[in-house]
């Protein structure tokens, strides 16, 4: 073997498996377009698209181009109240999607169903299957993450569609990429990363591997915010104004070991916010009423962090509806669908309950009276509203206590993170991704000699 085949045979291809599609829904934006024929023509693949680019139509399209080839179904799996989300989309293009909760409710083309009800369901068939709001991959050890990724890994046509990724969860990207069959986590991390000291949950990529990384993830995800990402206009992709209000309550002066403190002190551990919080529970559901009150006829959506804020808060504000985790599916459903037509006015809920999925561009006002940890569910649960098809200034208030500072500030870390992963994943793949998603074909000069080339008699030599 010639030293450049070696080299060669050492690269990390992602092998396609799919087909070149034919007319596309004409409803689709170009960039859209463009998405379609590159998931359908890898045929296992990921779609990371910023909030409000088209997924949900995206992957409708997707999904019913696989059933005119395969002559078969797909099955795709959702968030609940997305199910019902994507079915009524689906109306507005004239693609029927059925809603089922078991195998036995399966029809010919396209079916949907919670991602909760997967294990009633046979892989066997369908020859398509997708999950909305993929980010559930991201917890390795989950029961549904590994239904998923062993249940349809004989599946010929998968696709993940989500928002970008968390901040540095290099472990999400991973779960996608054994999703699709291109690489085991485990061999991805041992490929490009290295874990600092003993801490093998925190990873970082190696240094000579960074390019590389890049382009492998482009060969089998498109990672986009905007459709200029991909070189197309952004004409009607523009977000508006985003005003973030701040709200501090006072906390109740606390003493340690029996001495009292003269100023409360910022909560460090988790144990100290969660008693921070409840201390200042009846104060911030106050606070939050007032506010909401003093806008009675505005549309808002509440978020919440704790059961007890729940039901405070539902005590508290007028013709409100609470969305709990121990409701009923049918009651989480009708009242999220609700507040999508407007039937729901005030709508209190989890960002773990609702805030993933939902298009909710018909409200412009929303709380936190609860703020987690987490920075992907306080970007998610923003994104509901602050979306591109989003006409009002968005007003995001947030209500904490002044021992919450740490709870804010750590957010506001993995926004500057979020921000510099994503702008790193859009710039490395950019390039790879509109070569391969607009087939573009490289241009050379032809060298057209004018005079000729004499050879020194020194470098000439006698044939032996």
């Amino acid at each position: 073997m010639e030293y450049n085949d070696f080299l060669e045979s050492k690269k990390m291809k992602t092998v396609s498996s799919g087909f070149d599609c034919g007319e596309l829904n004409n409803s689709l934006f170009g960039f859209q377009k463009d998405v379609d024929r590159w998931m359908l023509k890898k045929g296992m693949a990921c779609a990371f698209q910023d909030c409000g680019l088209g997924k949900t139509f995206e992957q409708l399209v997707w999904a019913d181009q696989v059933c005119s080839y395969t002559g078969s179904n797909v099955l795709i799996a959702a968030p609940l109240a997305v199910s019902q989300q994507t079915r009524r989309e689906g109306e507005k293009f004239g693609i029927e999607v059925n809603m089922c909760r078991t195998k036995h409710d399966v029809k010919r083309g396209i079916n949907i169903t919670n991602i909760e009800m997967l294990h009633h369901f046979d892989p066997r068939d369908f020859k398509g299957f997708e999950i909305d709001e993929s980010s559930i991959l991201k917890h390795s050890d989950s029961k549904t993450r590994q239904l998923v990724i062993e249940m349809f890994s004989q599946t010929p046509y998968r696709s993940a569609w989500t928002a970008t990724p968390a901040p540095n969860d290099y472990m999400e990207l991973g779960n996608h990429a054994e999703f699709v069959g291109v690489m085991k986590m485990s061999e991805m991390l041992s490929t490009f990363f290295v874990h600092d000291g003993g801490d093998t949950s925190k990873w970082r990529l190696k240094g000579h591997a960074k390019e590389k990384f890049w382009e492998w993830l482009a060969s089998w995800a498109v990672v986009m915010t905007k459709p200029s990402d991909l070189g197309y206009p952004d004409e009607g992709f523009s977000l508006p104004e985003l005003i973030i209000h701040e709200h501090v309550v006072d906390s109740v002066v606390g003493d340690i070991d029996g001495q009292m403190l003269l100023i409360p002190e910022i909560a460090k551990t988790l144990l100290d916010r969660r008693r921070a919080r409840k201390s200042s529970l009846e104060d911030r559901c106050t606070c939050a009423a007032e506010i909401i009150e003093s806008n009675p006829h505005e549309q808002w959506l509440i978020w919440c962090d704790l059961n007890d804020e729940s039901a405070t808060l539902k005590k508290m504000i007028h013709d409100s509806v609470e969305v709990r985790g121990s409701d009923s599916d049918t009651h989480k459903s009708d009242s999220m669908l609700g507040f999508s037509s407007g039937n729901v006015e005030r709508l209190i809920t989890k960002p773990s309950i609702a805030g993933f999925g939902m298009n909710w561009q018909n409200c412009s006002n929303m709380i936190f009276v609860g703020l987690s940890d987490s920075y992907e569910m306080f970007y998610q649960a923003i994104r509901r509203c602050w979306r591109f098809g989003q006409t009002k200034r968005v007003n995001v208030h947030i209500v904490i206590s002044e021992a919450e500072g740490a709870v804010k500030a750590n957010i506001e870390r993995k926004e500057k993170a979020a921000k510099e992963m994503i702008s790193s994943m859009v710039q490395h793949t950019k390039i790879i991704l509109t070569d391969e998603l607009h087939g573009s074909e490289h241009k050379y000069i032809s060298y057209q000699p004018q005079k000729k080339m004499y050879i020194p008699n020194w470098l000439k030599s006698e044939a032996i």
